[in-house]
């Protein structure tokens, strides 16, 4: 069995935001106050309690003026660089493909694998002085039960398709082969810093949909180790200035749950 991922077909998308509801009744996420804006974007922005989001843009198609919604949440990296910037390994990659916040009580707040992410999907409760980190993890505790995420379960109109990630690339390649003047020939995910779990196809350049086409194709990791593994104080020094902060904050971890 191979990693697991979720293709999303962004003219099947009719920008209901049943994902947003389902992301929040699965992960019992609370309502998040909004106000009058321009935009169809609602919540205005992802959050701490918003780690999934239907963003509406405008596109211009021929001469006419159109919508487009776009769901966004964590992408999943294949070698994500969050888990590499934790230097206390409060993520996890698992064999599934979903990048989880595993360990939060060991979390420093450092905010690093956010400052690291290309794709800035991942949330900080900014009113911590320990800030924890909330995203996307592909409702892994569903996925080891043999159940979707809970936004494809609820997805009325198959935008999202999960499936094995091979197999989501391959159909993705038919629908863009047997509709070439439908689909902008460029399937997003597929190698974009070394390739993640989300998939996006779309009827328009992707750049005017709000993603990040100017990140590398190359695994961010395996690029900066490059640099890193030539430094040798740095290579020695920093897994020793880690492995101090992961003995103090599991100290303080463990001085938390004995003070309740």
């Amino acid at each position: 069995m191979g990693q697991y991922g979720v293709l999303v077909d962004i003219t099947k998308c009719i920008g209901c935001r049943g994902c947003q509801v389902a992301c929040k009744n699965w992960n019992d996420l609370p309502a998040t106050k909004t106000t009058f804006t321009a935009s169809r974007t609602n919540p205005p922005q992802m959050n701490f309690n918003n780690v999934t989001l239907v963003n509406f843009h405008t596109i211009e198609k021929g001469d006419k003026v159109q919508w487009r919604a776009v769901k966004m949440q964590c992408f999943h990296c294949l070698e994500p660089i969050c888990f590499e910037a934790c230097f206390v390994h409060a993520y996890k990659k698992t064999p599934e493909g979903a990048v989880v916040y595993f360990n939060p009580e060991i979390c420093t707040g450092c905010r690093y694998c956010q400052l690291a992410c290309p794709f800035l999907n991942i949330q900080l409760k900014w009113d911590e002085v320990f800030s924890r980190v909330r995203k996307c993890d592909m409702c892994y505790d569903r996925l080891v039960r043999g159940l979707k995420p809970a936004c494809v379960a609820t997805c009325p109109t198959g935008a999202l398709k999960f499936g094995e990630r091979d197999a989501l690339l391959k159909e993705a390649r038919e629908r863009i082969a047997k509709n070439p003047d439908k689909y902008v020939d460029h399937i997003f995910g597929e190698k974009e810093v070394g390739g993640t779990s989300w998939l996006y196809i779309s009827d328009v350049p992707f750049e005017e949909l709000g993603f990040r086409t100017d990140v590398m194709h190359e695994s961010i990791p395996k690029y900066t180790w490059k640099y890193i593994s030539k430094a040798p104080i740095l290579a020695v020094g920093l897994p020793i200035l880690f492995a101090a902060f992961y003995v103090y904050t599991k100290r303080r971890a463990e001085n938390e749950d004995g003070g309740h």
